[in-house]
């Protein structure tokens, strides 16, 4: 097996708190070193495939980079979408994500500037590389690019009950953000659930913080898309007719613990954060075309510097669902390991 990309071997693999807003305080040479783009001492492969299959329990997830594939593996699944393409559970073996795109994908770099599509959309069309750190671990790895000339890296690694770790680790490389923040924007679509919706513990804007179960219901795209923190006060400056709706349409309601769920045939696609990460949950009813809904998160580099190194980390269940109660026990103790890092 090789190390960075100066020195890798190929082949072709087939196994594969701190106050809420205090995280933006710990940056750079001060976080740990967790990817291949901090750590140049971690071994990896590149495999001839775009994707790699990786099991663990009842849970078998296909991290792929962002070309095209058509084979038994991911028939159909369209470029420019990277991520988790598959995710499959003992207890249902259809895919959860629409088979053309996928889940936990890494959508937008943006800066709340009107730009080309393609542009906003500049991770789906830069190149990435997937590399293979072990028979659980999975990285993307995408050079500065072309616009914005963010470099960074994904790491997919499913832990010993299945539950998947997404690592992303990112540097800007040029002062090409004109509000001088960074914004990022993840996408999952989910293939023909049952219900559009999504449920987090929360509480209505403005209103008394007296927690409770939200079901979050946005009518339209871009309509009371995005769940803030209760103590989330940041304002981001953006233009007017910036296209991406779902990033600054704010929901009548804040959420009072980072995670939340979503129900698809039976299955509850559980995604946790860590409270210093201070992300926004966003959802769409259509995102992935009629009766696919997006269930999406956001993050922000404020105040950015050229050459800093920025992290987060999060975590994606994929259970039986029972209840709320249920799936909050279920997801306990990465809830609380999360919390602690």
């Amino acid at each position: 097996m090789g190390t960075q990309s100066s020195t890798k071997m190929y082949g072709g693999v087939c196994w594969f708190a701190v106050s809420f807003l205090g995280a933006i305080a710990v940056q750079g040479d001060e976080l740990p070193r967790l990817t291949t783009l901090s750590d140049t001492s971690i071994r990896y492969q590149v495999p001839d495939k775009p994707y790699v299959v990786l099991k663990q329990g009842d849970v078998e997830a296909v991290v792929v980079d962002n070309r095209a594939v058509d084979d038994d593996v991911l028939p159909g699944h369209r470029a420019g979408y990277s991520g988790i393409a598959s995710l499959k559970h003992a207890q249902r073996r259809d895919n959860l994500f629409v088979p053309s795109y996928a889940g936990l994908n890494f959508e937008h770099i943006h800066d709340g500037t009107d730009q080309d599509r393609k542009v906003l959309f500049e991770p789906r069309n830069a190149p990435m590389e997937l590399r293979i750190v072990d028979q659980n671990t999975a990285e993307l790895y995408q050079k500065p690019t072309p616009t914005w000339g963010l470099e960074s890296c994904h790491r997919y690694r499913l832990l010993d009950d299945g539950t998947i770790e997404l690592t992303f680790e990112c540097i800007p490389r040029r002062r090409s953000f004109h509000y001088d923040y960074v914004g990022f924007f993840w996408a999952s679509y989910i293939h023909q659930p049952e219900s559009l919706d999504i449920h987090f513990r929360g509480h209505d804007a403005g209103g008394p913080k007296k927690t409770r179960w939200i079901r979050g219901v946005t009518p339209a795209h871009g309509t009371f898309s995005t769940h803030v923190a209760s103590d989330d006060k940041r304002d981001f400056s953006h233009e007017d007719d910036f296209p991406l709706t779902l990033v600054f349409n704010r929901s009548r309601y804040c959420y009072a613990e980072p995670w939340y769920f979503g129900v698809s045939h039976g299955m509850a696609m559980v995604l946790m954060f860590r409270p210093k990460d201070a992300i926004r949950l966003s959802q769409s009813p259509s995102g992935g075309g009629q009766g696919n809904p997006a269930w999406d998160f956001q993050y922000f580099a404020p105040d950015y510097e050229v050459g800093q190194r920025y992290q987060f980390v999060m975590r994606a269940m994929y259970v039986p669902y029972e209840s709320p109660e249920q799936i909050e026990r279920a997801t306990q103790t990465h809830r609380e390991a999360l919390a602690a890092q």
